[in-house]
Parts: C-alpha cells; sequence; structure tokens
C-alpha cells in the first residue's frame, strides 16, 4: 500500500470508529432516559415516546 492507500483507509477507520461511538452514546443516553419513572420524565418535559427524539436533538451537528 502506499502511503495515500494508509492516509485513506487510517481515515475511513477513524470515521467507522466514531459513528460507532456516537451511536453507543445515543443508546447510552436513551437507556438512562428509559430507566426514569413517568414522573421524573414529567418533570423534564418527556414523555416515554419524545425520548428518541430528544436525545437525537441533543447529538445533532450543528
Amino acid at each position: 500500500m502506499t502511503d495515500h492507500h494508509n492516509r485513506r483507509f487510517r481515515s475511513a477507520l477513524g470515521r467507522l470508529l466514531l459513528r460507532g461511538f456516537h451511536r453507543w452514546q445515543r443508546q447510552k443516553a436513551i437507556n438512562q432516559l428509559r430507566a426514569l419513572d413517568d414522573r421524573k420524565l414529567w418533570d423534564i418535559g418527556l414523555t416515554r415516546n419524545d425520548i428518541p427524539q430528544a436525545v437525537d436533538r441533543l447529538f445533532r451537528k450543528e
């Protein structure tokens, strides 16, 4: 492999790892919110159905 191919491979691998890390963070946040009881979710302005969208807003790229 040439140096150019090595850089492209490392870049692609880095993006893949970063995407996996972001998915893991998102799922962890969803699981933590789902562990709350309905009263606590209500206190923070969420219902169970709102959880995925609320987490997506937190992780959205600006």
